[in-house]
């Protein structure tokens, strides 16, 4: 089981790797971060005692903040606050998304600024460990004030309503509680609004994304290396002094993996005085392309790395001063536009991959037997996985579309500008699935590929790619259910064994 520590201020992407992996957690409170719970829950307790007209403490919400309500019917207002926000549609997020949301809206509890109790917090973390995921349907957030209905659909699972799961059993919340031995949640003053105003829906996609991404960045220099190697083309274009010239450090990193991962070629040798000067774009820019890549992951990294430490609903307190200030600080521009560039940029992963597929079966480009099959006419090869991924690739171009750019006036128009936060993240989740599935069918064909030149030794690391995907799936001897291969190969992306396969083979990780 992995440990974490929460504090409220340390939380890192990385830490919420094993989430995505779907390992186990232990999650602990820092006493710091008990320390700044109790004096923010203290304020809330004063202002409650001295019957101040407070927002989000003793009022009503949104268009109706100016409403106050009675001290008496404070812990029925945030009950209800969570149950009419239930207004989720859609199929129910991935079980890791809503764990790592569950993580993020802890830790962003833990700063001492949201003023839920320190018993809330607790709960929270022993759910976390015990292995208990609220059912969160995908749709119905426009990203402020934050993600509103799926964090309400999360939350109310804890209250003992809707729909949870206890290791991968879907059940209602109220038995799902019962089995892990914790009663439903009874909320009090200001804790509703804590827990549902916040952006850790479209955080909790968007980390998923990075990783996912990061692991994208690697595994496909490393698939390139063994595009290259079957194509016979040249590393020329992969010298650093070009990245000097250029000045991007993903161009750098991208050139140094391809070196990497062509180390000690024969085939590379082989070549080396032939007569082509120029290899086709989609092979020539592999550090250009491959390097934009990296440079816009860079950025998104950076940006989420601040978020997932960030306090994120309203109002906030400060106990330093003893005000309740309100803001908008749930408002998610800085992630939706960050998942909008890096939906644009992962596109061209794909764009590329496809057409060094295209190179690859295609014998006018290729010097290869047409689509790669064995007995061309009789066999059609690998023809149609090139269809498919042109047809992925294409579907991209309509993902790409960006929702950061539109906004829609919500809460009879005292909501009248919000982020489109958790659709930006699905959606660049959308394109990492299919770019995964590009991914794997260029391995498919680059590996055939070199099954018509196997004399020659490729790179250690080209040659890793390509021992890890025979020990899943089998040469081809002719036409068969390519289904399955895809499926294979598309597993052996996703799951990072493919870039893994060209570490361990070069004694180092390839640069992300």
């Amino acid at each position: 089981m992995n440990s974490l520590q929460l504090d409220g201020a340390s939380l890192t992407l990385e830490a919420l790797a094993p989430i995505f992996r779907g390992e186990s957690l232990s999650i602990s409170i820092a006493p710091s971060a008990r320390a700044a719970v109790l004096r923010a829950r203290k304020l809330v307790e004063q202002h409650v005692e001295a019957g101040d007209v407070v927002y989000g403490l003793t009022t009503g919400f949104g268009k109706l903040k100016s409403v106050a309500i009675a001290r008496e019917d404070l812990a029925e207002l945030q009950t209800n606050l969570v149950l009419s926000h239930c207004c989720g549609v859609g199929a129910p997020m991935p079980e890791a998304e809503v764990r790592a949301a569950m993580v993020l809206r802890l830790n962003g509890l833990l700063r001492g600024h949201s003023g839920a109790r320190l018993e809330v917090c607790e709960q929270w973390a022993r759910l976390i460990e015990k292995g208990f995921v609220p059912v969160v349907p995908q749709q119905g957030s426009v990203g402020a004030s934050g993600d509103l209905a799926p964090l309400a659909h999360l939350c109310a699972a804890t209250m003992g309503h809707g729909e949870a799961t206890v290791r991968g059993v879907r059940m209602s919340a109220s038995s799902a509680l019962s089995q892990v031995g914790e009663r439903p949640l009874v909320l009090q003053a200001k804790e509703g609004l804590a827990l549902i105003n916040g952006t850790e829906i479209m955080k909790a996609i968007a980390v998923g994304v990075l990783l996912r991404a990061a692991n994208l960045s690697r595994t496909a220099d490393a698939v390139a290396s063994l595009t290259l190697e079957a194509l016979q083309g040249s590393q020329v274009p992969f010298d650093t002094r070009f990245a000097d010239l250029k000045g991007h450090a993903g161009h750098r990193r991208t050139s140094e993996n391809m070196l990497r991962c062509l180390a000690d070629s024969e085939v590379m040798r082989s070549h080396a005085d032939c007569g082509r000067v120029q290899d086709p774009y989609s092979l020539r820019c592999i550090p250009q392309v491959h390097g934009a890549f990296k440079t816009a992951l860079e950025h998104a990294w950076s940006v989420l790395a601040n978020e997932v430490n960030a306090v994120t609903d309203n109002p906030i307190l400060f106990p330093d001063t003893g005000e309740v200030l309100s803001a908008g600080q749930f408002h998610g521009q800085p992630i939706s536009m960050v998942m909008d560039y890096l939906a644009l940029a992962t596109c061209t992963l794909a764009n590329i991959s496809e057409r060094r597929v295209e190179q690859l079966v295609n014998p006018d480009l290729s010097r290869l037997p047409a689509f790669l099959a064995q007995r061309a006419g009789l066999h059609s090869g690998l023809m149609i996985a090139q269809v498919t991924a042109a047809a992925l690739a294409s579907e991209n171009k309509s993902l790409a579309h960006p929702a950061s750019v539109d906004s829609i006036p919500t809460s009879a128009n005292q909501e009248d500008h919000v982020s489109m936060g958790s659709i930006a993240a699905r959606k660049a989740r959308a394109i990492v699935d299919n770019v995964e599935c590009v991914l794997a069918i260029e391995v498919l064909c680059a590996a055939q590929a070199r099954e018509f030149k196997a004399e020659l030794k490729a790179g250690r690391g080209a040659e890793a790619v390509h021992r890890c995907l025979r020990s899943k799936v089998k040469a081809s001897a002719g036409d068969h259910y390519l289904h399955t291969d895809i499926e294979g190969a598309r597993a052996l992306v996703a799951s990072g064994q493919l870039a893994a396969a060209a570490a361990t083979a070069l004694g180092g990780e390839l640069s992300a």
